[in-house]
C-alpha cells in the first residue's frame, strides 16, 4: 500500500537468430522493462531494428494513425480488447484510415485556399478605387507602373508637380498609381517615399479589382462549404471509428516497439544480451516462457544495499529499478496526482493512499460549502458520462474531482453552509438536527482537550467565519503541524531504510525535535505559561534540534561546517514559514465565505426585497446578479482551493520526505490500456 511494486533484475543472452522470438515473448509477457545498452565495447554495439514487410506495414500505418489522432479528439468507449481482436480491427480499419486522411487533406487544402483567397480579396479591395482592369496595370514594354497605398494621397498632385509632364498618375482616396518611363523610375520612387506610400504587389490576371474581389469571395464561400462538408465527414468518421482508432494505435505502438527494441540491446555478430526489469511476482512466468529461448537467463530480486552517506562505491553506476504502483482500487486515481511531482524513488515511501485522504480533505476544509460541493459532485458525475472519461486518465481525473466534491459536502455539513447561507440561522430542515448536535458537542469547549487546544467554539455546526473564526485559525495551524510531523516521520523511516539509524536521527530526527519543541514552546506562550524568550524545556529541545541539524547539513548533506552553521538557523525559519503556510486554509476559506455572503446580500436579499415590493424588473436584475456571483464563487472554489491544497502537499508536506526521481515502469510494448496483454 505504501510501497511500489518490488522489482527483479533480468539478464538474458541468446544467439542473434533468436532475437525476434525473444523480444516478441517479452512483449507478450507485458511486464519486461528493457534497459538501454550504453556501455559500448569493441565488437559490441546496439542492434538494428527488425526489418521486413510486417515491420514496414506497421510503421507506415502507425504514421497514418498518429496523423489522424493529431487532428481529431477520440476516446475508447469500448474498453480493452484482446491482441488478436486489435490485430483484426487494424486490418479492417486500414481502408477507413485512408478515407480519414483524405478528409483531413481536403480540409487542409480548403484552409490554404481560403487563406490565399482572403489575401487576394484584401489586395483587390485596396485596388478597387482605381477602377482599372488588372491587365492594364502591367505587361508594358518601356513603361513602369507603381501602385501604392498611402494616407497622403491628397498631396500627390503637389509631390508629382515637377513630373507632371513625364508621368501619368491617379490618386483616389488611400491610393496612388503612377506610370512612367524607366528613366523616371527613381524620381517616382522618391516621390512615393515622400508620400510614405507602401507598394502593393500587383496580382496577375484580368478584370477590374472590384469584380475580382467579388469572384474571390464566392470562391471562399465554396471553399468553406467544402471544408465544412469534409469536417462533418471527419467528425462522423471519428464518431464511428474513434474507439477502434485508439485501440489500433496502441496495438501498432506495441508492434512497433517490438520491431525497434533491438536498438536497446547489446549485440555482437553472433549473440545479443538483454538487461531488463520486471515485477518480482512475474519472475516465475517470465522464467518459464524465456528459458527455452535463451542460452543464459538470470532473474534476481533487487536488494537495496542500504548504503550510507559518504560511501563512494560503484552501486551508483547501476540503474535504479523503474517504478510501478501497487495501490488499492480506491487509491489508484490519485496516482495521477503523485505523478505531477514524479514517481517516488525505489524503496521509499509511496504516498498515494495518504494523498487520497488528505488532499480532498484539505480541499474540502478550505472550500467547505455543501452547495458548492454538491455542484462539484454533479459536475464530476456529468464529466464521467462523456467519452473522454472512458480513457484511464480521464476516468482518474473525474474520480479525484468527485472525491473533492464529496469532502467539500462533508465539511459544508459540519460548517452548516450551503451556497453561502448559514443553515441554522435561517429556515432549514436541519435546524433541529444542528440544535441537537450543538448541545451534544457543546461540552467539548469546556473539556480538557478543548481547553488544552483553545478550541472554545468548536462544536457542530462550526461557524468558521463567525463565532469560531479563532478556532478556524487554530485548526489550520494544528492541521499543519500534524501534517508536517507526519511528513518528517515518513522521511525518518525513508532515511532509516536507506542510510541507517544515525543518518535518520541527524537528518530527520533534528526536524522532529525542532517542530515538536517549537510548537510546544509557542503553545505555552499562547497559553500564558511561559514568555516567548523563556528557557523552557521545549525551547532547549529546539536548540538541540538546530545543533543536530547543523551536524546533519555539514556531515550528511555535504554543506561543510561553515555551510551547516549558516544554513541550519535559516532552514529552521523555513520550517516556521512552512507551518504558517497552512494558515492559507483559514484565509482562503474565509475569503470564499465572504464572496458567497456578498452574493447573498447584494443579489438574493435584494431580489427578495424587490419581489416583496412588486418590482419584478429588479427581481430579474438581482437574480442575475446573484447567479453571476455564485457562478464566480463556484469557479473560484474549483480553482483556488485546489491550488492551495496541492501546494500544501507538494511543497510543504512532500518536501519533507519525497524524492520524485523514480523512473516510470515502461514494459516493452507499453502498458496495456486498450489492448490486453498476454501475461
Amino acid at each position: 500500500m505504501f510501497s511500489t511494486v518490488p522489482m527483479s533484475r533480468m539478464t538474458l543472452a541468446a544467439p542473434v537468430d533468436a532475437m525476434a522470438d525473444i523480444v516478441r515473448a517479452c512483449s507478450d509477457l507485458g511486464c519486461v522493462h528493457i534497459e538501454d545498452y550504453t556501455q559500448f565495447e569493441e565488437g559490441i554495439g546496439v542492434g538494428h531494428a527488425i526489418t521486413g514487410e510486417d515491420a514496414d506495414k506497421v510503421s507506415a500505418l502507425l504514421v497514418k494513425v498518429r496523423a489522424i489522432r493529431s487532428n481529431i479528439s477520440v476516446f475508447n468507449a469500448k474498453g480493452a480488447v484482446s491482441a488478436s481482436t486489435a490485430k483484426s480491427v487494424a486490418e479492417k480499419l486500414e481502408a477507413e484510415i485512408n478515407k480519414a486522411l483524405g478528409y483531413i487533406e481536403s480540409i487542409r487544402e480548403a484552409e490554404a485556399n481560403i487563406a490565399n483567397l482572403e489575401d487576394q480579396v484584401r489586395i483587390f479591395e485596396k485596388l478597387a478605387p482605381l477602377n482599372i482592369s488588372l491587365d492594364l496595370l502591367s505587361g508594358y514594354s518601356g513603361v513602369e507602373v507603381y501602385v501604392a497605398e498611402t494616407a497622403n494621397s491628397s498631396k500627390a498632385s503637389k509631390v508629382f508637380a515637377d513630373l507632371r509632364n513625364d508621368i501619368e498618375f491617379m490618386a483616389p482616396a488611400g491610393l496612388v498609381a503612377v506610370a512612367c518611363a524607366p528613366n523616371k523610375a527613381a524620381e517616382v520612387q522618391m516621390a512615393l517615399a515622400e508620400l510614405n506610400a507602401k507598394a502593393i504587389q500587383l496580382p496577375a490576371g484580368e478584370g477590374k479589382p472590384a469584380q475580382r474581389a467579388s469572384d474571390a469571395r464566392k470562391a471562399i464561400t465554396e471553399a468553406m462549404v467544402s471544408m465544412e462538408s469534409n469536417q462533418k465527414k471527419l467528425d462522423d468518421w471519428a464518431s464511428t471509428h474513434g474507439s477502434d482508432l485508439v485501440i489500433v494505435e496502441e496495438y501498432l505502438q506495441r508492434e512497433d516497439a517490438i520491431f525497434t527494441s533491438p536498438t536497446s540491446l547489446a549485440v555482437s555478430n553472433q549473440a545479443f544480451a538483454l538487461d531488463a526489469w520486471l515485477p518480482t511476482k512475474n519472475a516465475d512466468s517470465a522464467r518459464s516462457k524465456l528459458k527455452k529461448l535463451a542460452s543464459h537467463l538470470e532473474i534476481e530480486a533487487h536488494v537495496d544495499d542500504h548504503h550510507h552517506h559518504g560511501d563512494h562505491d560503484d552501486h551508483h553506476a547501476e540503474p535504479e529499478p523503474p517504478i510501478a504502483y501497487q495501490n488499492s482500487n480506491p487509491a489508484e486515481p490519485f496516482e495521477l496526482v503523485v505523478d505531477l511531482v514524479g514517481r517516488p524513488k525505489y524503496g521509499t515511501f509511496e504516498p498515494t493512499t495518504l494523498i487520497m485522504i488528505t488532499l480532498p480533505l484539505l480541499y474540502g476544509l478550505i472550500l467547505g460549502d455543501f452547495g458548492y460541493g454538491f455542484v462539484i459532485v454533479l459536475l464530476a458525475l456529468w464529466l464521467r458520462t462523456l467519452p473522454f472519461a472512458k480513457d484511464p486518465m480521464g476516468k482518474n481525473a473525474t474520480t479525484v474531482l468527485l472525491w473533492m466534491g464529496i469532502w467539500c459536502m462533508f465539511w459544508g455539513f459540519v460548517f452548516a453552509e450551503g451556497f453561502g447561507f448559514i443553515w441554522d440561522e435561517s429556515w432549514s430542515p436541519l435546524e433541529g438536527f444542528y440544535a441537537w448536535t450543538k448541545d451534544l458537542t457543546y461540552g467539548f469547549k469546556s473539556s480538557d482537550i478543548g481547553t488544552a487546544l483553545g478550541l472554545g467554539h468548536t462544536y457542530v455546526p462550526f461557524h468558521r467565519a463567525d463565532g469560531a473564526l479563532t478556532d478556524y485559525v487554530l485548526l489550520s495551524v494544528y492541521v499543519g503541524v500534524l501534517h508536517l510531523f507526519l511528513g518528517f516521520v515518513i522521511g525518518f523511516f525513508n532515511v532509516l531504510k536507506g542510510h541507517g539509524i544515525v543518518a535518520a536521527f541527524f537528518e530527520k530526527g533534528s526536524w522532529l525535535m525542532i517542530l515538536s519543541g517549537g510548537f510546544l514552546h509557542i503553545y505555552g506562550f499562547m497559553k500564558g505559561t511561559n514568555e516567548l524568550m523563556a528557557g523552557t524545556i521545549p525551547a532547549f529541545v529546539v536548540i538541540a534540534g538546530v545543533l543536530i541539524l547543523i551536524v546533519a547539513l555539514a556531515v550528511f548533506e555535504g554543506f561543510g561546517w561553515a555551510g551547516g552553521v549558516i544554513m541550519g538557523p535559516i532552514e529552521t525559519f523555513g520550517l516556521l514559514a512552512n507551518t504558517l503556510s497552512y494558515l492559507r486554509i483559514m484565509a482562503v476559506g474565509v475569503a470564499g465565505v465572504k464572496i458567497a455572503e456578498i452574493s447573498n446580500t447584494m443579489g438574493f436579499a435584494s431580489m427578495v426585497d424587490a419581489f416583496s415590493a412588486g418590482d419584478y424588473l429588479l427581481v430579474v436584475v438581482f437574480f442575475l446578479l446573484w447567479i453571476g456571483i455564485q457562478a464566480f464563487a463556484i469557479a473560484l472554489g474549483l480553482l483556488s482551493p485546489t491550488i492551495h491544497a496541492a501546494r500544501l502537499h507538494f511543497v510543504e508536506w512532500m518536501g519533507k520526505f519525497y524524492d520524485g526521481s523514480g523512473r516510470v515502469f515502461s514494459p516493452l510494448g507499453g502498458q496495456p490500456l486498450h489492448v490486453e496483454g498476454k501475461a
